[in-house]
């Protein structure tokens, strides 16, 4: 996605790997981010966009949710995810972040062990322990342009989860993906880099 992207203007990669809480990698975000830019937050970064899009509204022009939702995680799924029952580099758990159709597909699977094994099992374990409280209510106070962007076969976020949050936010707009699970970037990212560019222009970020 970065050649379509970047057309648009500079891009910025947030880190997400070295905090333990959503607010601590939102704070630190900001401080690597330009004075003003457009968010994007995919899976787990839209739960630290929504955070940092109420820390930071004056630097947020719009903010785009992709394959996330606001729901939050019950006592008994995060103690879940932290024994690694749902760890994405275990068992099955990368073959269900694609289409059914693609769960076999060998070069989108070695690219997301890849990513797993860079990562490490450190990475993952903070990021399984993070408190994720509904924060549904509190989109209603994001008052920039948004967009949401669900997968029609995405296995990890329900169409209800993610589509909900456009009922929420005030000026948003909402897009479907079809024929695509959950990891949109890799399985469809000329199609998401083509609708993220159409909201920015249309919106005039």
């Amino acid at each position: 996605m970065v050649p379509d992207l970047s057309r648009l203007g500079q891009l910025h990669h947030g880190n997400l790997f070295e905090d333990d809480t959503l607010e601590g990698m939102a704070l630190r975000v900001l401080s690597e981010a330009p004075d003003s830019f457009v968010l994007v937050g995919f899976s787990m970064g839209g739960f630290v966009a929504r955070v940092l899009a109420l820390m930071a509204p004056e630097r947020v022009s719009g903010v785009a949710f992709v394959c996330t939702s606001a729901r939050g995680f019950s006592d008994d799924e995060r103690a879940r995810r932290m024994a690694g029952r749902r760890h994405p580099g275990g068992g099955n758990g990368v073959a269900r972040g694609l289409h059914p159709d693609r769960e076999r597909d060998a070069v989108l699977l070695d690219r997301l062990r890849g990513m797993q094994r860079r990562l490490g099992p450190e990475v993952w374990k903070r990021q399984a322990a993070l408190v994720r409280r509904d924060g549904y209510a509190d989109l209603e106070r994001i008052a920039c342009p948004s967009l949401v962007v669900a997968c029609r076969q995405d296995r990890f976020r329900s169409f209800d989860e993610t589509e909900r949050m456009t009922r929420h936010l005030p000026h948003a707009e909402f897009r479907m993906i079809e024929d695509c699970g959950h990891m949109v970037p890799l399985e469809k990212p000329l199609e998401l880099a083509a609708l993220l560019t159409d909201w920015i222009e249309r919106a005039g970020l």
